[in-house]
């Protein structure tokens, strides 16, 4: 929770607070009450606020512990305030549309847009920041109209809008770096919300550090590189992680920011399987806390762990599982199952040999292959030889078309 204290803005704190308190009940009467603070000191989210102090005093009342003391007039000062700047706003952007005035028009809409994303009320900034589009007569005007829009999505989970907006923003040429950094986070959230962990893991892998905490009411630089490595890790062959991650000059200072992955991504590649599953089991219930990484967590780690085993059997003809099994933090009859998965579907070409305990290469048939072989290069060279005898009997015959001479 002191991550999530330091590294967001006030929207993105009390959100992730709140979840936090929804899925851990052992945190959330402090994440309550940190979340309760945040929106008193600088929000007009009186709903939410209300919210929340009704679902810490459900809890605090379960556990016999003394009620939070709502703050009724803030409550009521936030109201009014917000009704007010509300009717202000409307106010002015009639006045702007009866004069006809296109940029003011446009400046109306987004104003409101950012009202209604400060009281909480986001499918109203999400209807205010797309009027804008009608009314945008700059590039600049555009990547901001298209910006406001996929924030206020990715916060709603409504990632197909995101992917629009992002693409719609990339054809915008003379993009700034850090516009371009922020596009290509966005679009690798909603890649990762949609399971493709590959083009996630590329997405973080291509944005430019210059993003820094431009987009803290999205994303902080640290998510980047937590994101970024365990997707490349779940998803990347051995060259890919060493050419695209630990090659990768921008994306080193991401890692810096969470050495813990920069390990884990370095021991996985120097095969050092039981440091690696030691820092993921440290960390996994961080992970399981995060609100975009929450149900992702399982399956990228059953990949990352697939890919170990894949990879610890890959250089040897005969593996010891007693050993291997001590190398991944199992005993040999789970050891035996999950290599029985990774058999059965291709992954590893191999068999186990249950008395001894053994996993042994498939030997493959090298007289079967080079018979096959041999066949597959007679049968060309016999096509080959059909078309330059068919050739030679055209041209024998004079049956060749010609340039007419003029």
């Amino acid at each position: 929770m002191e991550e999530t204290q330091g590294k967001k803005n006030r929207h993105t704190k009390v959100d992730r607070l709140l979840f936090i308190g929804k899925r851990c009940p052992s945190l959330q009467i402090d994440a309550y009450k940190l979340a309760l603070a945040e929106l008193h000191r600088n929000s007009l989210d009186h709903n939410k606020y209300l919210t929340t102090a009704a679902n810490l005093n459900e809890i605090l009342s379960s556990q016999g512990k003394p009620l939070y003391q709502l703050d009724s007039r803030w409550v009521d000062t936030a109201q009014k305030r917000a009704k007010a700047i509300l009717e202000r706003l409307e106010g002015e952007l009639k006045n702007y549309k009866n004069n006809l005035i296109k940029e003011s028009i446009r400046m109306g809409h987004k104003d409101l847009g950012d009202h209604q994303y400060e009281c909480g009320n986001l499918t109203g900034a999400l209807k205010c920041y797309s009027r804008t589009r009608d009314y945008c007569t700059s590039t600049d005007h555009i990547i901001d109209m298209c910006l406001n829009v996929i924030k206020v999505s990715i916060e709603l989970g409504n990632y197909s809008h995101v992917h629009s907006y992002v693409i719609k923003a990339e054809t915008t040429p003379d993009l700034k770096t850090v516009v371009q950094a922020k596009l290509k986070v966005a679009a690798a959230l909603a890649n990762l919300d949609g399971n493709k962990y590959k083009v996630a893991a590329r997405n973080f892998l291509e944005t430019s550090f210059e993003l820094g905490n431009n987009y803290s009411e999205v994303i902080a630089p640290n998510d980047v590189a937590v994101y970024g490595g365990l997707c490349a890790l779940a998803s990347f062959d051995r060259t890919e992680l060493k050419s695209k991650v630990i090659d990768n000059n921008e994306f080193k200072q991401f890692l810096e920011l969470e050495p813990h992955i920069r390990e884990l991504i370095h021991g996985f590649y120097n095969s050092k399987y039981s440091a690696v599953l030691d820092i993921m089991e440290k960390w996994k219930n961080d992970y399981l806390l995060d609100i975009h990484l929450h149900n992702h967590v399982q399956t990228l780690y059953d990949n990352i762990r697939k890919k170990a085993l894949v990879q610890y059997f890959s250089p040897f003809l005969t593996v010891d599982m007693n050993k291997m099994a001590r190398s991944f933090s199992t005993n040999v009859p789970a050891l035996e199952k999950e290599l029985a998965k990774l058999i059965t579907t291709g992954h590893i070409q191999a068999r186990i040999d249950s008395h001894n305990k053994i996993l042994c290469a498939k030997q493959q048939d090298q007289r079967s292959n080079i018979f096959i072989k041999s066949l597959r290069m007679g049968n060309e060279y016999e096509s080959n030889t059909n078309a330059m005898l068919l050739r030679m009997n055209l041209l024998k015959s004079n049956l060749v078309v010609t340039r007419e001479s003029r």
